[in-house]
């Protein structure tokens, strides 16, 4: 490939990571249903009809969001395993994960649950959509590798038949303490019961079941 056409798929890569980043904000800020693609091409500082040059409409942008909101969200997970030694801590750090990206990452975070909330196929083959359910099963399999590793260490009982099903249970089960504790706060504070309590309670409970029975006199792993 000669320069000037490398030259200009790097201005082409860098224009798509520019629309990309004006859609996050205007998404996040305006809501997904109210904001328009003039929006998002005005906070570009591009015209419309280049927008629509990249994508084809407002849902295929939402998808190049979410294709890179789970990739950053990965990147994240995997650099918390790295830290842990055995796997229930590596399954404890994914969670805490998680819950850390969606408290530092909310636009990233709002866009997901907007994925996971609409009527999602399996996506054409090389589409958006298709690839961002392909990256949404490399995060389960990250979930999924840590309890193989726990299942082998011991850290974790041996008799899990179906890891990618736990891997998506947690999923959803994080997914939404997540969602209550960014929703429900105040109803939590009158009950007396605190935002990152509930959060860290939740993850603990999951961790329990995970975990084989304890040997007397000896602590489960953490």
């Amino acid at each position: 490939m000669n320069r000037s056409r490398q030259r200009r798929d790097d201005e082409k890569e860098q224009r798509r990571e520019a629309i990309i980043d004006a859609a996050v904000a205007v998404f996040h800020a305006q809501g997904f249903e109210a904001a328009k693609m003039e929006d998002v091409a005005r906070a570009a500082r591009i015209s419309r009809a280049l927008v629509y040059l990249y994508f084809k409409n407002k849902a295929e942008l939402q998808f190049a969001i979410c294709l890179r909101a789970l990739r950053t969200l990965h990147a994240r997970m995997q650099a918390a395993v790295t830290q842990q030694s055995h796997g229930a801590a590596q399954v404890l750090a994914i969670g805490r994960a998680y819950i850390a990206y969606a408290r530092e990452e909310p636009a990233y975070f709002a866009a997901l649950s907007r994925f996971e909330a609409h009527q999602a196929g399996c996506g054409a083959e090389g589409s958006v959509e298709h690839a961002v359910l392909q990256a949404g099963i490399a995060v389960h399999q990250l979930t999924v590798a840590t309890l193989h590793t726990g299942m082998r260490d011991g850290s974790i009982r041996d008799d899990i038949e179906q890891p990618m099903l736990v891997a998506m249970t947690l999923w959803a089960f994080t997914h939404g303490l997540i969602q209550i504790a960014q929703t429900k706060g105040e109803f939590l504070a009158d009950a007396g019961v605190a935002v990152d309590a509930i959060l860290e309670q939740g993850l603990e409970l999951a961790l329990r079941g995970l975990q084989p029975a304890a040997l007397p006199g000896r602590k489960k792993a953490r």
